[in-house]
């Protein structure tokens, strides 16, 4: 009688859903520590994880949805943006994107359990190169990369560039709010309710986007 062959583990799904996701996620949050955004891929964390990439992709689409899960933040930031976008575009000048951008990034931020990971975040990126590369990376990939696509679709003949600049610049004020209001600790803006920041940074960020942000060839 011929001896049974042992079956061969399947690959690629551990036990219980609960169980393969928060492998991928642990594995997630050391490949983001050790690699970087850019140099955390997909395939190694699947591999950390023990699991086949397709699963990672099934339980969370994409690297940026993973990098949120990974990070415990409650939205996904691509998201947010392009809603705000399509709510100005449905209310046109009743709606400022600028106000409710800076709203809905300050109440995310500042949700209990979002706070304190936001906050070493920003530390981080002050004193290691690591932080600060992984911050700007999935800067540039999540928020950055999408307002300059959003940008362009609503001006079709823009220049990529100029779009580019200008998404850029948008992310520079919110950062730059984030470190004032949670590092720093200004006084009057840490102090200042979220709803009088939306209105005094909001129409800063409208114009990053919408208005005019060249120098003049006068010089004026």
């Amino acid at each position: 009688m011929q001896a049974r062959r042992p079956a061969r583990a399947r690959s690629g799904r551990r036990a219980g859903d609960s169980g393969t996701r928060e492998a991928i996620l642990d594995a997630a949050r050391a490949r983001f520590a050790e690699h970087g955004y850019d140099g955390a891929t997909i395939r190694g964390i699947a591999a950390g994880a023990g699991v086949d990439p397709a699963l990672v992709h099934h339980f969370y689409g994409s690297k940026e949805r993973l990098f949120t899960a990974a990070m415990r933040l409650p939205v996904v930031p691509s998201e947010v943006l392009a809603a705000a976008f399509a709510e100005a575009d449905r209310r046109g000048d009743s709606f400022s994107p600028g106000e409710h951008l800076v709203r809905t990034a300050l109440t995310v931020w500042e949700s209990s359990q979002v706070l304190g990971i936001f906050i070493g975040l920003l530390r981080s990126a002050l004193t290691s190169d690591a932080a600060a590369s992984m911050l700007r990376e999935f800067l540039t990939d999540a928020i950055i990369g999408p307002i300059a696509a959003l940008t362009r679709a609503r001006h079709p003949g823009a220049d990529p560039a100029d779009a580019a600049y200008r998404a850029s610049a948008a992310a520079s004020q919110m950062v730059g709010l984030a470190l004032t209001r949670h590092v720093i600790q200004l006084g009057p803006i840490t102090e200042a309710s979220i709803a009088d920041l939306a209105a005094t940074v909001g129409p800063t960020l409208d114009r990053y986007l919408t208005g005019d942000i060249r120098a003049r060839p006068d010089g004026g």
